[in-house]
């Protein structure tokens, strides 16, 4: 059978495992620190593991997909101290000689959604992840979204009523985009308490549905995915859930027509089921993908 390594590289930690599958995977987590510090035990991790057949990443970002880039496989614009412009899918790449597949963190995700979870089945779903950012990864026509970069629809800019929410926001880049606004350390900088110790009937939640719907309408009359998996941190509060259904059918306003968008219905805004450890097998999928391109492209030049 053949063996592949994956590896989540989060702001706060790298997540690196090696098997086939939920049922076939042993992983360990490392904290993230400086590139070198951090690549180095990555690295020493798979050198002690049996010979794979490649390695997938699923990284945090922006990071660079175009193939004919010079900087491909790069963490490019990240405000994380250190890691811009590092040579994230070069390092691990001239260290094993294996084939890297390498996408965004998120993106990797939603494709272990897609095989495992809440996504199975599906052609055309969005992945959201609300945790210390927020990020989603897009899946249409049975393929991940990708364009000029990469879809980074946690920064899209949403109304920001100041009189009920005078909190500026936390992005470096934006301050007030849906990220700054709604994410884990926004919810915490606001309130003065992480949203793990806020009590359901907290208005904190309210204010929260409510940012995520405004996202979730942008992404919905852009995209009209079939479903909704919402994971990460924050939606680990399942209460929230109802919320964000209400919240969204009245932005709505009735202008998009369909049975999936009754607050009723519990099956098109859903909690990711792939588990914390969707990451790191959705990047032993971008690995096999990348093998199979390598084939692919082996029997080509042969022909």
């Amino acid at each position: 059978m053949k063996v592949f390594g994956g590896i989540e590289g989060g702001g706060t930690k790298f997540i690196c495992g090696v098997g086939t599958g939920p049922r076939d995977l042993t992983f360990i987590e490392i904290p993230t620190s400086t590139p070198d510090a951090t690549l180095r035990e990555v690295i020493a991790y798979f050198r002690g593991q049996p010979a794979l057949e490649a390695i997938g990443i699923g990284s945090f970002g922006p990071v660079d997909l175009d193939s004919k880039s010079p900087t491909y496989g790069f963490i490019t614009s990240t405000p994380k101290p250190g890691w811009r412009n590092c040579d994230l899918a070069g390092e691990v790449g001239r260290a094993f000689s294996v084939p890297v597949g390498f996408d965004t963190d998120v993106n990797a995700a939603a494709l272990a959604e897609e095989e495992w979870g809440a996504a199975q089945g599906l052609s055309d779903f969005l992945y959201v992840t609300v945790g210390t950012g927020i990020g989603a990864g897009a899946v249409v026509c049975g393929e991940l979204l990708h364009g000029l970069t990469h879809p980074e629809m946690g920064h899209v800019l949403i109304p920001h009523d100041r009189t009920r929410d005078p909190f500026p926001g936390l992005c470096p880049y934006h301050r007030d985009c849906l990220e700054g606004l709604a994410s884990g350390p926004s919810i915490e900088a606001r309130w003065g308490a992480k949203g793990i110790d806020l009590p359901p009937e907290h208005p904190a939640w309210d204010l929260e549905a409510h940012y995520l719907a405004l996202g979730l309408v942008n992404w919905i009359c852009t995209l009209s995915p079939r479903r909704v998996v919402m994971g990460g941190g924050v939606m680990q509060q399942k209460h929230v859930f109802p919320a964000i259904r209400r919240e969204l059918v009245g932005l709505l306003n009735g202008y998009i027509q369909h049975a999936a968008l009754d607050p009723s219905n519990s099956e098109f805004i859903v909690p990711a089921t792939a588990g914390g450890q969707a990451g790191v097998l959705g990047a032993l999928l971008l690995a096999n993908h990348a093998a199979q391109r390598r084939s692919r492209t082996h029997r080509v030049v042969k022909s």
